[in-house]
Parts: structure tokens; sequence; C-alpha cells
């Protein structure tokens, strides 16, 4: 039932960020299976462990509701951040301000000038973004490089000084943790996993409550209602950070 209150808006834009390869498209899917009740796989993804990203294209994805219509929120894939190549981190401050048009494809030679063909030289309320999502896997907290951590500081920053809201989701916590493996509701009672969340807020300056845990859907072929609920708990505090951001823009 969530529509925007600020009636310049049609709907939120989340915009999921991070390193390549790790869970952003399957982050996508697992919503749109959530809500579809069914597992949907509409944003690609590939499991073939490569240093090159496989989302190449700026892309707004929109999720069905059962009867009619679109749910008042899109979540936009982009290009993942790699060390040499990826998505210029001056792309993602583009897109923030709306200034990335859907459909772009990203170039790691070269960054989005003005004037380009991709370049939104106008963006409106509704193709700016609203929340900022920062997706890594649990299992890779420790492991993300000075460079990958000064990379998402950096928009961080950018996206405080625009006043946008920012959360941050631990992925493939199944793969980090035995215990949540072997039960996805002891996600939240491992203490493994807890380490990650405290690692990752001090890595990025994030507040803790701002970290969510969440299994993908990914080798499923029925949803359940344990995996949904963390999936939904962490949607659910993207849109209620977008919507404050939204509510108070003109304060």
């Amino acid at each position: 039932s969530y529509s925007p209150r600020n009636h310049e808006a049609t709907h939120l834009r989340i915009l999921l960020i991070g390193p390549t390869g790790e869970g952003k498209s399957t982050f996508i899917n697992s919503v749109d299976s959530v809500l579809q009740g069914r597992v949907a796989s509409r944003a690609p993804t590939d499991q073939h462990v490569t240093a090159d990203s496989f989302t190449k294209k700026y892309k707004t994805y929109k999720f069905s509701k059962t009867n009619e219509g679109h749910y008042s929120f899109v979540i936009n894939d982009i290009m993942g951040m790699e060390r040499t190549k990826g998505v210029h981190v001056e792309d993602i401050k583009l897109a923030l301000r709306g200034h990335v048009k859907d459909g772009y494809e990203f170039d790691p030679e070269n960054k989005l000038e003005e004037g380009d063909l991709g370049y939104n030289a106008a963006p409106e309320l509704s193709e700016r973004v609203h929340v900022v999502v920062t997706v890594v896997p649990a299992g890779v907290v420790s492991l993300l490089t000075s460079d990958m951590i000064a990379k998402l500081r950096d928009i961080r920053l950018a996206a405080t000084t625009l006043e946008i809201p920012q959360l941050a989701i631990l992925t493939k916590v199944d793969d980090a943790c035995p215990k949540a493996q072997k039960n996805v509701n002891n996600i939240y009672k491992s203490d493994y996993l807890k380490e990650q969340v405290y690692k990752f807020s001090q890595l990025l300056g994030l507040p803790v409550n701002s970290i969510f845990l969440v299994k993908n859907y990914s080798s499923e072929i029925n949803t359940n209602d344990a995996t949904d609920a963390h999936i939904l708990c962490a949607l659910k505090q993207m849109i209620v950070f977008g919507e404050d951001y939204l509510s108070h823009l003109n304060d």
C-alpha cells in the first residue's frame, strides 16, 4: 500500500552498489520472488567466477502487484565496483543526482560526462536516488581491500552531502555461517554474523541498525516464510529511510 507522500515523486528509488558479483542482482530477484510468491529471475546473474561485472547497464526494476499496476518503489541495478575496471565512482555519484539515464551502458574506460548520450541533464525527483544500499557478502567483510573500502566511503560521503540515507545488506549468510545454512532463522543468533555486522559498521561508518543480514534466493525453486521475512525486513527499512528523505526534502 506504500505510496510517496511527496507528490513530486511518482515512486521511491533504491540504488544498490557494491563489488562485482556480490549479490546485487540476486537481491533484486529475491525481492521480486517475495512479492510474487514464487522464485523469480528477471535480473540477470552469473554464477561463473570472474573479475568482470555481469551487469553492464544502469537498469530500473519495477515490481508488479498481483492484481494490477506496480509497487511505488523501484530498485536500480548498476555495474559492480572493481579495483581497475568496473563502474567509475564518479558515475555512481552522477546516478545519485539522477544524471544517468536508464539503460545507459557503463564504460570502465571512460566516465560519463555532461553532453554524453547517456547523461540526463535535467533529472526529475523520481529519477534521483532516494536511498543507497551497499551490498557485500557476509563472508568477505574481512577481505575487502583498502581500495574498495575507500571507494565505498567516497560514495557514502557523496550521498551524505546530498542527505541521501544509506543502508547495507550482508548477503550469502548461508555460505558464511554453517548455523545460518542449517536454519535461516538462525541468522541473527549467529555470533560470527553479528561480528561481521560490527566489522562492516566500523569499516564504512554505518550504524549497526542500518546493516541487515539477508539470504538471497539463489538455489531454491520455492519461496519460504523464513527467507522472505529477512528480505522484507531489509526492504521495509529501505522504504522507511527513503520515505523520510522524500518527506523532508522541502523542510
